[in-house]
């Protein structure tokens, strides 16, 4: 195992590994390391790790130190000189007459060198050009001429989705991109729609270009004889994306339908005309071939506004009337009548079982007993009498 660290030397830039030497080095942190080119100033973009030997390539260079306060009045002198050798060179190129356009300078950390990237659309010959910059900066001058996809990742900007240009943000090197991705992935073929700005195709059409080969490989191709569910017909679109094929029906050409690729079965794959000697099958046949998508559970809640409306109705039933049901678009409790059934039975007592008498004191302080059912009859009499005891009766003084 070796212990390294990530160094890169600009934003979106290769990552390179480096020797830290002892030194804990942490993500973002400032750092002077050892170039073939001479010190460099750098920024950590991985903290010390531990790696298979076989990963590296050895010797590793090694890391001088952390950069100090002076190491960054350095880096920001270097950078005035570059931007006043940038404007000096621009004139120059102007004063040589030579078709070159001046894309970026740089300055090393030791101020020994200056780099300075161009393109152009042909060889340059610009060896005047080094002697003049060379008598005016008094400094190793070297010119480096580059494409229009480095023009790029220089110098950065926005793609046409809004985001920075990939090259510039992330991406390491360049994938190979070509016009057989744009067809693949169904996309305009018109090359002000499928170019970035530097004019050649968008980077990002590699990016889900494996996707779109195994969505072609099992989904149908257009023009192609299926069957479906809803009978035969011919495939007139296919959506890779949403993985939904577009069928235009023998039947009812005028409305195509929408399958899903394991509904459809291809008879003849990118022909477009009825087989000869076909017959298409019975239409029970064909119905076997549709897939039902299973419906939602009722008891899981689809949502979270379901399952908080579902769980405070719940909560004000129990506080209300529990254990009673309620209508389904109000509070108010239903009127339910119970069976005799459902309700619980009382005790029920015995006929036989005689009832107690009730002990009624007279005026001569003899005691009367009288039955429930006595007291209600002499009641009955006394109003029929007019409140006068009947003659023969059980009077108080008889």
């Amino acid at each position: 195992m070796t212990e390294i660290i990530g160094i890169r030397f600009k934003n979106g830039g290769k990552e390179y590994y480096f020797d830290p030497r002892g030194t804990d080095v942490h993500v973002g942190d400032e750092v002077i390391i050892e170039t073939a080119k001479g010190p460099e100033f750098a920024v950590c973009s991985k903290a010390n790790t531990q790696v298979e030997d076989d990963a590296v390539v050895q010797p590793l260079r090694p890391l001088l130190r952390l950069a100090t306060d002076r190491d960054r009045a350095t880096l920001r002198h270097n950078q005035e000189r570059e931007e006043y050798a940038f404007q000096v060179c621009q004139q120059k190129i102007l004063d040589h007459k030579l078709e070159m356009k001046l894309v970026r300078c740089e300055c090393s950390f030791d101020g020994n060198k200056l780099l300075f990237f161009f393109t152009s659309e042909g060889r340059v010959d610009f060896r005047a050009l080094v002697k003049d910059l060379a008598s005016t900066f008094h400094s190793r001058i070297e010119l480096r001429q580059i494409g229009v996809r480095d023009e790029s990742k220089l110098l950065g900007g926005l793609g046409i989705c809004g985001r920075p240009f990939c090259c510039n943000a992330f991406l390491d090197q360049f994938q190979p991109v070509s016009i057989k991705m744009a067809k693949t992935q169904g996309l305009s073929l018109n090359p002000a729609k499928i170019s970035g700005a530097c004019g050649r195709l968008m980077c990002c059409l590699k990016y889900e270009q494996e996707a779109y080969e195994d969505a072609v490989k099992r989904m149908p191709k257009n023009e192609s004889f299926v069957e479906t569910p809803d009978g035969v017909g011919t495939v007139s679109a296919v959506d890779f994306l949403r993985e939904r094929v577009k069928v235009r029906l023998e039947d009812v050409p005028d409305a195509p339908q929408t399958y899903a690729p394991d509904e459809l079965n291809v008879i003849r794959s990118g022909k477009g005309r009825r087989p000869e000697g076909y017959v298409a099958p019975p239409k029970e046949e064909l119905e076997k071939l549709r897939k039902s998508t299973p419906a939602p559970q009722p008891d899981e809640p689809r949502d979270l506004s379901g399952s908080v409306s579902a769980a405070l109705a719940s909560l004000e039933g129990e506080e209300k009337s529990p254990g009673r049901p309620r209508r389904r678009g109000g509070d108010r409790p239903l009127r339910q009548k119970e069976s005799q059934q459902s309700r619980p039975r009382a005790e029920s007592k015995p006929r036989n079982e005689p009832r107690p008498r009730q002990e009624t004191r007279l005026n001569g302080g003899e005691l009367a007993r009288e039955t429930p059912s006595g007291q209600s009859r002499n009641r009955r009499r006394r109003r029929r009498s007019g409140g006068k005891p009947k003659e023969g009766g059980s009077s108080g003084n008889s």
